[in-house]
């Protein structure tokens, strides 16, 4: 894998890329990096006649810094679609997002929808899905880390003893059981490791999900108007069985595949937790390609 940098939107943003052809962008999720989620994927995309290119989001190094500190929704998905443009990307390009890349991803292929020709997403669903499971209890004690991470005191407590406590959630809640996260935290480590870069991690739940903005009219339409609508574009859903974040039954992805546009499919990843492109690279891989090779 290559290894380059590019300013879009304003930020220089690093990323790794391999192969030749239509722009294939993979954003990762917190917090972890582009080249360890989509380590897989990115070989496999690049023989499939693709250009992966994974960037590491803003603030997660080496990517730069946002100068005005932003780590808020609508400036991941600005920055999502000025990729495309500085890396030459056309209207065969596709997207590829996982958790806060998922929430990207939604948004970046819904708001310049001329710019991706396909979409995949796995571990966030849409927002209309996503929304509803967060405010009951199941979600609020699934994702507790959000409101964790309001407090003050999370960013001593995620930098003490080597970042222990992302090291700890990320084997023990969100990832399955049988799998060995060491390579994903080794990761999140190299990304988050500075005191300003783990601080703008914190930072995406912190201005997207602020507890004094949150679920006021004005919060909602900020967010509806990002990814409130799923992408008309035909769209790969995936999720992991065994998700301990965001759970799933198989009434809610029915639901969800009903909701995407004509040439949309939703389904499970046997035996994944939360980071599926990682933790089950063959079957993610498998239905990942499939579904692009019915476009090309």
């Amino acid at each position: 894998m290559k290894h380059g940098h590019v300013v879009a939107n304003g930020i220089d943003i690093s990323y790794v890329e391999e192969g030749e052809g239509p722009l294939a962008l993979l954003l990762h999720g917190f917090p972890e990096s582009g080249e360890s989620t989509y380590r897989h994927l990115i070989p496999a995309l690049a023989e499939a006649g693709y250009r992966a290119v994974a960037p590491n989001i803003r603030g997660f190094a080496p990517s730069a810094l946002p100068a005005d500190g932003s780590m808020r929704l609508a400036d991941l998905v600005a920055d999502a679609n000025a990729l495309h443009e500085e890396l030459g990307g056309d209207g065969n390009a596709v997207l590829v997002g996982h958790d806060w890349g998922a929430a990207t991803a939604w948004g970046a292929a819904h708001t310049e929808p001329e710019r991706w020709s396909r979409v995949v997403v796995s571990d966030v669903p849409p927002l209309a899905f996503f929304g509803e499971y967060a405010s009951t209890y199941e979600g609020i004690e699934r994702l507790n880390h959000f409101w964790f991470f309001q407090m003050a005191m999370a960013d001593e407590v995620l930098a003490a003893n080597d970042m222990a406590w992302v090291r700890q959630v990320m084997q023990d809640k969100w990832t399955a059981d049988d799998y060995d996260a060491t390579e994903d935290f080794e990761a999140a480590r190299k990304a988050l490791g500075e005191p300003a870069r783990l601080r703008a991690a914190i930072d995406l739940y912190r201005m997207n999900f602020a507890p004094q903005e949150m679920g006021t009219p004005e919060w909602a339409a900020r967010h509806a108007e990002l990814w409130g609508e799923v992408p008309a574009q035909p769209t790969l859903y995936l999720h992991g069985t065994e998700d301990k974040s965001v759970v799933l039954d198989a009434e809610g992805l029915a639901a969800i595949g009903a909701s995407l546009s004509a040439g949309s499919e939703a389904a499970f990843v046997e035996g994944a937790g939360h980071i599926v492109p990682a933790e089950k690279p063959v079957e993610y891989n498998e239905r990942v390609l499939r579904f692009l090779g019915a476009k090309r």
